[in-house]
């Protein structure tokens, strides 16, 4: 029976253990740090998501994540802000328990520094995690494409945002902590 003809009954789903919820949960949060901190500019905390000799496959660039990092970190400072949104994070822990893969959707908003124009990237990232010691990071992520766009932004809602912090205030982060 190819899979396509899988019979559902043949899908399993087990309640994971305290232990694999722990490890789903501590490579969510690898994955949010590196939202965070490309939204902050933030290249340490960037890091932290990462294995030092970890590799990502972001198509312009193949290698080192680490010095992924600070390649995102110095080029995205011409954006006037970002946001990396990630969701349907879904996390398998491999039966040894030191390792995973997870897939989650992607969409990055870059606002544009010169005009009202604002750009979109929709996609996924593909990861794999390692466990070392009691701490979970991202050893390889693969960033795959589905569509990207640019499209000017009308005018605003009509509230007086300038009572507001604006979006850049606190971009580049330089080790802020997290809140007010």
């Amino acid at each position: 029976m190819s899979r396509i003809e899988t019979d559902m009954s043949d899908i399993t789903n087990p309640t994971p253990t305290i232990d694999q919820l722990l490890a789903i949960e501590a490579c969510r949060e690898a994955a949010r740090r590196y939202s965070y901190g490309v939204d902050r500019l933030d290249g340490d905390v960037m890091k932290s998501a990462y294995w030092p000799d970890g590799t990502d496959d972001h198509g312009v660039f193949v290698g080192n994540a680490w010095e992924f990092c600070d390649r995102v970190v110095s080029s995205h400072g011409v954006w006037a802000w970002t946001m990396h949104t990630i969701f349907n994070h879904r996390v398998e822990i491999d039966p040894d328990g030191e390792h995973a893969r997870g897939e989650m959707l992607n969409i990055a908003y870059l606002s544009h520094a010169d005009e009202r124009r604002l750009s979109t990237w929709y996609g996924r990232y593909l990861d794999t995690y390692e466990r070392r010691g009691d701490e979970w990071r991202i050893m390889h992520r693969v960033c795959v494409h589905h569509e990207d766009v640019t499209e000017l932004v009308p005018d605003s809602m009509g509230i007086d945002s300038s009572k507001f912090r604006q979006a850049g205030f606190d971009r580049p982060a330089n080790g802020r902590p997290i809140g007010p």
